[in-house]
C-alpha cells in the first residue's frame, strides 16, 4: 500500500535549483568536511560581526514562469519604433543564424577572458576576424579586439595621440561634427588630464597634438579628409578619425587619407540597438603605435609543435601590469559582440556589405531627392545615409508627424531635422517619412551616389578566404560550431577564476535580451517610448541600494574599470565642488590593477599601502600616508573582502582614517559575491563602490566581455554622478545614458528570481565552497592567506611557489589543469606564482570534488618530480596540455598515455581536448601578426 510523504521540494524555488550548486545533503557533508556544525557558524567564524548588517533582504523570490510574464510585462510598455536618429546607432539585421548560434549559445557567452589561450583557440580566432575586417575597412594595419564603446574609443585615441605626438602642445581638435556623446565622453577624459579641448570649425595644427574628424559627420557631411591629416602630421601631431564600417564599404578608407587612429562602433554589423549596448567599440592604427594602442590585440604565434596558435598579444601594454603608469584601465572589452560583428562579415562577405551599404546609400538619396523636389532645403550635398532637412518653425510639427507614422526622427538645433537611414529601410519606411513632411506621390528614382567620385572607395578589403567561404546556412553553421568547439566555456566545465565570479547565467535571464520590444530601442528614443526600461532601472537601483547601503546609483558605466573611473571622478567633482584641492589617492599593493590606473585617468597622484604579512593592508603604513597626504587625501581605494581573499578586522578603522583626513573612501566591488546579504558596503564606511554585473549579479562574462560596472554612492555624492551623455556635457563617461542598458535585464531577472532570501544564501554558499575547496587542499598546497579564525571568503589562493625548487612552475600546474577538463584558476594575481580559486554557489558538490581530484593528483606528480622519480621536463607537467595529435602520435615519453590524457578529474566520453599545445608567448611578440594569416599559411596547416 502506497504512502503519502510531505516533501519540501518546489520546482520553482530558482535559487536551490538553478544558481546554487550543492543541494542540502550535499552542504552538511562539506560542512563536515570544514569543520563545522551548520552554515550560520561558518559563516560567523568568516565574515567578523562588527560589519554584518542587521536587516535581510526581504523581496520575495519569483518563479522563471513568473520571471518571464513580469518581462514580457514591462516589454508591453515599451514602443518599438522605426528610429532614424543615427547618432551612431542604427537598425540592423542580425542574422538568425547569428543569433541563434553567438548570442544565445553559452558556449559562447559564458567564455572568459582567453588568458588561458591553448582553450580559447575558437574565440580568438573570430576575435581575429574581428581585427581583421576592422583593419581592412579603416585601411590600417592594426586593430584591437574591441573597446567598450565609440565615444570610449575616442577618448582613449585621444590619450593615445598625446602619448605618441611629435607636438608638445596642449591642446587637442575635436571637430563640431562629432557625435554629441563622443565629446561629451571626450571632455570627460580631457579634464583631469590637463588637455585644452578645441573646439570649432577649423584646426590650426600648430596648437593641437592632436585632432579627431568624424567620417561620415554626425549631419551627414562626407568630406576628404586628406589634407587636414598632412597638416596636421607636418605640426607633428596626431590624425584620428571617427568612423562608421558599413559607410567605409563603399567609402574611401580613413588610412587612405593618412588618418593615424582610426575608431567607430561595429554595431550595425549585425547587433541590436538594446537602449544603448552593449556593442563593440573599434581602434584600428597605423603599425608603429601599436604597442601604445589601449585594449587587447589577438596575436597568431604557434604551440610546442610549431602548429598555428592564436593568443593575446603584447601583454605587457596591459593596465594590471603598468598600473599607475597605465595610460588606459581597459579591463573589460566587447567579445561577444565582436565575435557576432565579425560574423556578420564572414555571413555577408565583402560583396554582401557593399550591396547592404550600396542600398543603404541609394535609400537615402531616394529620400533626399523626394524632399528636395518637394522644396525641402536638404543638406549636405555629399552624404552616405544621413541628411539634415532645414523645417524652421516646423521643426516640432514634422517630429511628432514621424512619431504618429511610428518613425523617430533626429532633433537637430532649433530649426532642422535630422535622418539617418539604415539597413532595415525600405520604400514603406521612406513614404512613412515623405508623409510626415507632408509628401506624397514621390516616385523619384534616385540619382546617382551623392558621394563624390574621389571619395568613392577603389580599394579591396576582406580578401582573407574566411570571408569567401561558402556562405550556405549549414556551412555557416558548422563554422561556429566548430570554433566553439575548441573553446572552454562553462557550460562544459567549472571555470574556478578567482576575482572573476564565474557564475551560471540562467536560460530565462537570458531570454529577454532579444526580444524586439528590448533589442529594438534606440538610446535617444524619446524616453515615453522606453517606459519599460525605465520601470527596470528604477527598480533595479531601488534593490542595488538595498543590497549595498548606497543612496544612489549610475547605470552608465559599462565596465568594472569604467565604473572604477566613473566613482574617482564623482569624488574628484565633490572635493572641487567644495573648494578642496584634494589629488592624492592611497591604494593597497594588493589592489586591483585597473585601480591604480583609473585613478592617474582621473587626475590623481597614486600613493601604495603596503601589506601585512597576513595579507591584511597594514594599517601603520596607511595611518601614517593618511596622515603625511593631509589635506590633499582624496580617495582610498580598497578592495572588500580583500584581494587576498579574506574579511579584514580592520576595514572600519582604514575607512575612518581616511574620513578623519576629509578623503573618500572607494571599495571596489568586485569582491561583492561574498557581501550580498551579509555586508553592505555603504554601512562600513564606503562612500562609492562600482558593482561588477557581470560577476556577482550574473551578466555572463562573454569570453571577455560585455561587462556593467554602475556606481552607488552615498547621498552627498549623488549630485556628482556621471552626466546624460546626449547633453553633451563634461560628465559622461559611456556612449549611451544607461550604459550597456539591454544586459541590465539578466541582473535585474537574476535578482527577481533569486529574491533577497536567496541572493543571501548564494553568498553564504559561496563562501562554503571556497572554505570546502581550502580545507580539502590544505594538507597539499599552501592556502596562502586565511582570516584571523582561519576561514577564507568566497575565494582562496593556492601557494604554488615552493615547487618552483622542483622545476615544476605555476604555468604547468595550469596548463596540466587543462588535461583535467578544467580552466586554471587565476595565475600569478594577486600574488606571482599562485593560483586563486573562486568557486562561486553554482558549482556542484560534484563538480568541486572533480577539481579537488584533478589538483591532487597533480599534487602527486609534484611528489614524483620531487623525489627525483621523473625529471620535470619529461612529466606530463611540462608536457601540458595533451591534445589527441600527442595520443595519436609515436609515444616515447616517460609515463603512460592514459596518465597523460586521462588524468583525475578528466572525463572519458565527454573529455575536452585542447586543439593546440602549450602556446609559445614570447614567439608571438617577436613575429607579431594581428591580422588573419595569408592564404598560404591555410594552405599550409591543411597539408
Amino acid at each position: 500500500m502506497g504512502t503519502w510523504t510531505p516533501t519540501d521540494y518546489n520546482p520553482d524555488d530558482f535559487a536551490n535549483r538553478r544558481h546554487i550548486g550543492p543541494s542540502l545533503a550535499e552542504m552538511a557533508e562539506m560542512l563536515k568536511a570544514v569543520g563545522v556544525d551548520s552554515l550560520e557558524a561558518l559563516i560567523d567564524q568568516t565574515v567578523p560581526a562588527g560589519i554584518r548588517q542587521a536587516a535581510p533582504l526581504d523581496w520575495p523570490a519569483l518563479s522563471e514562469a513568473a520571471l518571464l510574464a513580469r518581462m514580457r510585462a514591462v516589454a508591453g510598455r515599451n514602443k518599438v519604433m522605426t528610429s532614424l536618429i543615427g547618432q551612431g546607432y542604427y537598425g540592423t539585421v542580425t542574422p538568425p543564424a547569428i543569433q541563434r548560434n553567438i548570442l544565445e549559445n553559452p558556449a559562447w557567452y559564458t567564455a572568459y577572458t582567453p588568458y588561458q589561450p591553448e582553450i580559447a583557440q575558437g574565440r580568438l580566432e573570430a576575435l581575429l576576424n574581428f581585427q581583421t575586417m576592422v583593419a581592412d575597412l579603416t585601411g590600417l594595419p592594426v586593430a584591437n579586439a574591441s573597446l567598450l564603446d565609440e565615444a570610449t574609443a575616442a577618448a582613449e585615441a585621444m590619450a593615445m595621440a598625446q602619448r605618441l605626438a611629435k607636438s608638445k602642445a596642449r591642446g587637442f581638435f575635436v571637430s563640431e561634427d562629432l557625435h554629441p556623446q563622443t565629446i561629451a565622453v571626450i571632455e570627460t577624459r580631457a579634464a583631469p588630464l590637463g588637455i585644452e579641448i578645441v573646439r570649432g570649425g577649423d584646426c590650426d595644427p600648430s596648437q593641437v597634438f592632436g585632432a579627431i574628424y568624424q567620417y561620415p559627420g554626425t549631419y551627414g557631411h562626407v568630406r576628404d579628409l586628406s589634407a587636414d591629416c598632412a597638416a596636421l602630421h607636418a605640426a607633428g601631431a596626431v590624425a584620428i578619425v571617427a568612423t562608421d564600417l558599413l559607410a567605409l564599404c563603399v567609402l574611401k578608407e580613413p588610412g587612405a587619407m593618412g588618418a593615424d587612429i582610426a575608431v567607430g562602433s561595429a554595431q550595425r554589423f549585425g547587433v541590436p540597438m538594446g537602449y544603448g549596448g552593449p556593442h563593440a567599440g573599434f581602434m584600428a592604427c597605423r603599425d608603429e603605435m601599436k604597442r601604445a594602442m589601449p585594449g587587447r590585440i589577438v596575436g597568431v604565434s604557434i604551440d610546442v609543435k610549431g602548429n598555428r596558435a592564436y593568443r593575446l598579444s603584447l601583454q605587457t601594454r596591459e593596465q594590471h601590469i603598468r598600473r599607475e603608469k597605465a595610460t588606459s584601465n581597459v579591463c573589460t572589452a566587447q567579445a561577444l559582440l565582436a565575435v557576432m560583428a565579425s560574423f556578420y562579415a564572414v555571413f555577408h562577405g565583402p560583396e554582401g556589405l557593399r550591396a547592404i551599404a550600396q542600398r543603404v546609400h541609394l535609400n537615402a538619396v531616394t529620400l533626399a531627392d523626394a524632399l528636395r523636389a518637394a522644396g525641402a532645403q536638404v543638406e549636405p550635398e555629399a552624404f552616405f545615409d544621413t541628411v539634415t532637412v532645414r523645417v524652421g518653425v516646423g521643426q516640432a510639427g514634422i517630429l511628432a508627424a514621424a512619431r504618429h507614422r511610428g518613425i523617430n526622427l533626429r532633433k537637430v538645433g532649433r530649426d532642422r531635422v535630422g535622418i539617418s537611414v539604415d539597413e532595415t529601410t525600405d520604400a514603406e519606411v521612406i513614404a512613412r517619412v515623405l508623409d510626415a513632411f507632408g509628401i506624397s506621390d514621390a516616385a523619384v528614382p534616385a540619382r546617382a551616389p551623392a558621394i563624390p567620385q574621389a571619395l568613392l572607395r577603389d580599394s579591396d578589403y576582406l580578401t582573407h578566404p574566411v570571408f569567401h567561404m561558402n556562405r550556405a546556412e549549414s556551412e555557416m553553421m558548422r563554422y561556429m560550431r566548430r570554433l566553439s568547439d575548441r573553446d572552454l566555456a562553462l557550460d562544459r566545465a567549472m571555470i574556478p577564476l578567482g576575482s572573476c565570479t564565474m557564475k551560471l547565467n540562467a536560460a530565462a535571464e537570458m531570454m529577454p535580451i532579444t526580444w524586439p520590444e528590448f533589442a529594438a530601442i534606440h538610446p535617444f528614443a524619446p524616453e515615453d517610448q522606453a517606459a519599460g526600461y525605465h520601470e527596470v532601472f528604477a527598480d533595479l537601483t531601488e534593490k542595488l541600494c538595498a543590497i549595498t547601503g548606497y543612496d544612489a546609483f549610475s547605470l552608465q558605466p559599462n565596465s568594472g574599470a569604467q565604473g572604477e573611473y566613473a566613482g574617482l571622478l564623482t569624488i574628484a567633482a565633490y572635493h572641487r565642488a567644495r573648494g578642496e584641492d584634494r589629488d592624492i589617492c592611497l591604494i593597497p599593493v594588493s589592489a586591483h590593477g585597473t585601480n591604480p590606473a583609473s585613478a592617474q585617468m582621473c587626475g590623481m597622484r597614486v600613493v601604495v599601502v603596503k601589506s601585512a604579512p597576513n595579507g591584511d593592508i597594514d594599517l601603520e603604513d596607511f595611518t601614517e600616508k593618511a596622515a603625511k597626504a593631509g589635506d590633499r587625501l582624496a580617495a582610498v581605494m580598497i578592495t572588500y573582502p580583500s584581494t587576498h581573499g579574506v574579511f579584514e578586522d580592520t576595514v572600519r578603522q582604514v575607512c575612518d582614517i581616511a574620513h578623519r583626513h576629509g578623503g573618500q573612501v572607494y571599495i571596489d566591488g568586485a569582491n561583492m559575491n561574498a557581501l550580498v546579504g551579509l555586508v553592505k558596503p555603504g554601512e562600513i564606511g564606503g562612500d562609492v563602490s562600482h558593482l561588477n554585473l557581470h560577476k556577482t549579479f550574473a551578466i555572463p562574462h562573454g569570453g571577455g566581455g560585455p561587462g556593467m560596472g554602475p556606481i552607488g554612492v552615498k547621498a552627498h555624492l549623488a549630485p556628482f554622478l556621471p552626466a546624460d551623455p546626449r547633453t553633451g556635457e563634461q560628465g559622461a563617461v559611456s556612449a549611451a545614458p544607461w550604459g550597456s542598458a539591454s544586459i541590465l535585464l539578466i541582473s535585474w531577472a537574476y535578482i527577481l528570481m533569486m529574491g533577497g532570501a536567496g541572493l543571501t544564501q548564494a553568498t553564504r554558499v559561496a563562501i562554503l565552497n571556497a572554505n570546502y575547496i581550502a580545507s580539502r587542499l590544505a594538507a597539499a598546497y599552501p592556502v596562502l592567506f586565511m582570516g584571523n579564525r582561519g576561514r577564507v571568503a568566497h575565494e582562496c589562493i593556492l601557494d604554488m611557489r615552493p615547487f618552483a625548487a622542483h622545476a615544476v612552475t605555476v604555468d604547468d600546474i595550469a596548463k596540466r589543469l587543462i588535461d583535467n577538463g578544467f580552466h586554471a584558476p587565476t595565475m600569478s594575481w594577486p600574488v606571482a606564482g599562485t593560483l586563486m580559486v573562486e568557486p562561486t554557489e553554482s558549482e556542484t558538490k560534484a563538480e568541486i570534488d572533480r577539481l579537488i581530484a584533478a589538483f591532487l593528483a597533480i599534487r602527486d606528480e609534484i611528489t614524483e618530480v620531487a623525489e627525483g622519480r621523473i625529471a620535470p621536463e619529461a612529466s606530463p607537467l611540462r608536457h601540458a596540455p595533451h591534445t589527441v595529435e600527442d595520443l595519436v602520435a609515436d609515444w616515447d615519453r616517460a609515463y603512460s598515455r592514459e596518465q597523460g590524457c586521462f588524468p583525475p578529474g578528466a572525463f572519458r566520453v565527454d573529455k575536452y581536448w585542447p586543439p593546440v599545445g602549450r602556446v609559445d608567448n614570447a614567439y608571438g611578440d617577436r613575429n607579431l601578426v594581428c591580422t588573419c594569416p595569408p592564404v598560404e599559411d591555410y594552405a599550409q596547416a591543411a597539408e
